[in-house]
């Protein structure tokens, strides 16, 4: 199970003295603590499952990214390393990411499936890709390509 695979290497990283790896993961735990008690409140008593956690996991990189980008236009190249190094953290508890053709055929087929021919039926299928391929799929790029779709 993730959960268990992140507790794991948390140790790890506090047994190797890796400060970035152990800020990572704690990083990842609170978050992960925080959407659970959001899930309990809603009945969930078991807390988010691996396709929510591997989506939260998703949307972190996305903030560093962000967070790096806005470094760099403030020059704080060291800033932007250390949030580098924690998205390299991050990302070992994902999935192998999909290479572009195969996202493009997953989006395809998604599209074929649901019979998707304009921008209306954007949300349909991005909701379709997200169920489909939680963790192997870069959603922002996904949603560009689905527009292009969609637009023509």
């Amino acid at each position: 199970m993730l959960r268990d695979r992140i507790k794991e290497a948390m140790k790890t990283a506090m047994k190797a003295k890796d400060e970035i790896g152990l800020a990572a993961t704690r990083l990842i735990l609170a978050a992960l603590k925080d959407r659970d008690i959001a899930a309990r409140s809603k009945g969930n008593t078991d807390g988010i499952s691996d396709d929510e956690l591997l989506g939260m996991l998703q949307s972190m990189i996305k903030q560093r990214r962000d967070s790096i980008e806005m470094y760099e236009k403030g020059g704080r190249p060291e800033l932007a390393e250390r949030e580098a190094s924690e998205i390299d953290v991050i990302e070992t508890f994902l999935p192998e990411q999909m290479s572009e053709d195969a996202a493009n055929a997953a989006i395809d087929a998604v599209m074929k499936e649901l019979e998707a021919a304009s921008m209306k039926d954007m949300g349909r299928v991005m909701a379709a890709l997200k169920e489909r391929h939680a963790g192997s799929m870069d959603f922002g790029k996904a949603s560009g390509l689905v527009k292009v779709r969609l637009g023509s």
